[in-house]
């Protein structure tokens, strides 16, 4: 009888993702269609698990079905990454007009989103200590103690590692192996691999202008290629955003979501509050923070529903564009967002984690020095987590690490992560943006009748 069952909750999900095509064919937007699919995911799913109770068989077989739509659209978005951030930095040095002032560029872009991570640090120890968070509090259970030995098991493959062999872990050894994301920093050496064919490109444009102009007509075809690619993932954000939504709803520890409730509220309190951050700083930049907020929305539903920052790159770069940054400095910006000073997942969640933990080891998380060395090393850890699934949990794990903390305590939040994580990728994804935005102010550079146009917005070609 549960084969019946199975077979009309799958034919349930066939009509909810027809629904959704007829929604595309008769032109409704982008957002409107993935926040429907957003929507129709969680009240499906919820609905499964009071239908069938949780824990149900059911659930667990029709999950795996849903699972085609979710997992394959998140493998597909994992496919494009390396291509799309080896490409897109090197288009940042073909397009980029600026040529002269290409070191003020990238330290500008890097100063702005190792320095946001630092606020985001301090973000996130104030909504810890505000809202009483301590990781005795919460209830180790099955997932969490499994989740536990996990990020021990990982955490044993750097915890012998010096911070000078950190450091050199980033750096490219065999960037054709780093393609393939074979290790936690490869996103960061393909970054740094194809910084050095850019920093080549420009010195063979001084000397032989024929090559470069060549190479960089071969990068801009290649760059076009990758986009429509990535155009055509897209189009399945909304089908996937169902399917990945219905399979958490339906198999969620409801019980667990609600004892932790404190929680998820301390850390959407702490990522709202970066988001104002980023929105003062435009307005210290002299830039309409409202505009900022309506161009932004089509990419920051994106990456709150989708989670991931990778996948999000391509209309991260376009509204870039639509808010006058020119597009060197947005693929730059947006490239570098990917690794680097992750407000959400490598600021404000390590910092609210290690002061959770610090009491459970006698650590007074109210010591200046303490409150201090979690800043600072939030801030240089914030290098190289990756901008997909598993960098917030990469960045947990360096910074308990380095403050000799239990990271097997950062496991205690397995049952809300992906709720908590849908908000920290918004946040990764404004502030690879605010770091564009300033930086293009901060050289001139920046386009303000493009910015303040209501009618220059991008919408996903989707």
């Amino acid at each position: 009888m549960s084969a019946v069952y199975i077979i009309v909750n799958i034919a349930i999900m066939l009509l909810l993702i027809y629904g959704l095509y007829v929604m595309q064919k008769k032109h409704i937007s982008f957002s409107k269609r993935v926040f429907t699919a957003l929507g129709a995911g969680i009240i499906f799913g919820f609905a499964l698990q009071f239908i069938y109770g949780s824990g149900s068989e059911v659930i667990a077989e029709s999950a795996e079905w849903f699972n085609l739509a979710g997992g394959g659209y998140v493998r597909f978005l994992q496919m494009i990454v390396m291509p799309l951030v080896f490409i897109s930095i090197l288009a940042a040095f073909t397009k980029l007009k600026l040529t002269n002032n290409i070191g003020k560029i990238s330290t500008l872009i890097l100063g702005i989103l190792v320095g946001t991570t630092a606020i985001a640090a301090a973000v996130g120890i104030t909504a810890a200590l505000g809202f009483d968070l301590e990781a005795v509090q919460i209830t180790q259970g099955e997932a969490e103690s499994a989740r536990a030995e996990q990020l021990e098991q990982r955490y044993g493959e750097i915890q012998d590692r010096t911070f000078p062999q950190q450091i050199l872990v980033l750096l490219p050894a065999n960037p054709f192996l780093d393609f393939t994301g074979a290790r936690p920093t490869s996103t960061i050496s393909v970054v740094i691999f194809a910084a050095f064919l850019g920093i080549a490109y420009l010195g063979v444009k001084r000397k032989t202008p024929e090559h470069a102009e060549l190479f960089a007509r071969i990068v801009d075809s290649f760059y076009s290629i990758i986009m429509r690619v990535v155009t055509l993932i897209l189009r399945l954000t909304p089908y996937g955003v169902l399917a990945i939504m219905a399979k958490t709803a339906a198999t969620s520890d409801l019980d667990s979501i609600l004892n932790l409730g404190k929680f998820v509220v301390a850390s959407y309190a702490a990522l709202i509050v970066m988001f104002l951050i980023h929105l003062l700083l435009l307005i210290l930049a002299g830039l309409n923070p409202v505009t900022y907020m309506k161009k932004a929305f089509p990419v920051l539903a994106f990456a709150f529903t989708s989670r991931t920052s990778a996948g999000a790159l391509p209309l991260n770069i376009k509204t870039q564009r639509s808010l006058g940054v020119s597009e060197g400095i947005a693929n730059f910006s947006g490239s570098f967002g990917l690794t680097i000073g992750q407000n959400g997942c490598a600021g404000i969640y390590p910092a609210m984690l290690a002061v959770m933990i610090a009491p459970t080891v006698g650590i007074d998380p109210l010591s200046p020095s303490f409150l201090l060395s979690v800043i600072a090393i939030v801030a240089i850890s914030s290098f190289g987590v990756a901008g997909v699934g598993g960098g917030a949990t990469f960045a947990a794990l360096l910074v308990l690490s380095a403050l000799n903390l239990p990271v097997g305590l950062a496991g205690l939040l397995i049952s809300i992560e992906p709720l908590i994580d849908m908000g920290r990728t918004a946040v990764n994804v404004s502030g690879s943006m605010t770091s564009g935005i300033l930086t293009s102010r901060l050289t001139g550079d920046i386009d303000t009748a493009a910015y303040n146009d209501a009618a220059n917005k991008i919408e996903a070609e989707a």
